[in-house]
């Protein structure tokens, strides 16, 4: 599927709200993408009405679009909600898993723990947590993950960039074991625990 201008311009600017160099408060001025971009203001609208659906952008009246604040409530939703449907896309996964996907799973860990700075293992981390819930075979309970993932971003970069440092994730490596072994029980208790430490 080739990415569209909306797109590109979707994932310039949700990259830069979730690693905060576009900060809450922020205007996000059509005119101003568009012209970045050298685009018209309908791939712009679009890509803003995609920031809004993942609640990086707010709609206001008379104040048009901005970047929205990091509300405590909210992640700690996004934390219960991620634990929910990874859980459950996990339990699909392992009776799924194939060596290939394995393979895919375990090479994108390997990525993640060679990760030089935080953006790059931020990007790395969300490939390796699609790896291992891909093979469940459920495109919309993937899709609602990847929401999900954008929405804990954000909160992971406030968190953890002032003490981000390269290191072996130990929790990715005993997934990949318990996926290994065709493990439910152990995937899904590394997993949950993994989510709740990140937050």
């Amino acid at each position: 599927m080739t990415a569209t201008i909306a797109d590109t311009i979707y994932n310039a600017l949700s990259q830069k709200i979730i690693t905060g160099d576009l900060p809450a408060g922020e205007k996000l001025r059509q005119d101003h993408i568009a012209r970045d971009f050298e685009t018209s203001h309908v791939p712009v609208r679009e890509a803003l009405l995609r920031l809004e659906a993942h609640g990086l952008a707010k709609s206001e009246p008379r104040k048009g679009m901005r970047v929205t604040a990091l509300d405590p409530a909210e992640v700690r939703e996004v934390i219960e909600m991620r634990v929910a449907l990874e859980t459950l896309a996990m339990q699909h996964s392992v009776q799924n898993m194939t060596p290939a996907a394995l393979k895919v799973a375990d090479d994108a860990r390997k990525a993640c723990d060679q990760a030089e700075n935080m953006p790059q293992w931020e990007a790395r981390n969300r490939v390796f947590h699609r790896a291992i819930l891909t093979p469940c075979g459920l495109p919309r309970l993937l899709h609602a993950v990847d929401d999900l993932h954008i929405a804990s971003a954000r909160h992971l970069f406030a968190h953890w960039r002032p003490k981000w440092v390269q290191r072996v994730d130990t929790d990715h490596a005993a997934i990949i074991q318990a996926l290994k072994s065709k493990d439910v029980s152990a995937a899904t208790s590394i997993l949950v625990r993994h989510i709740r430490r990140a937050s």
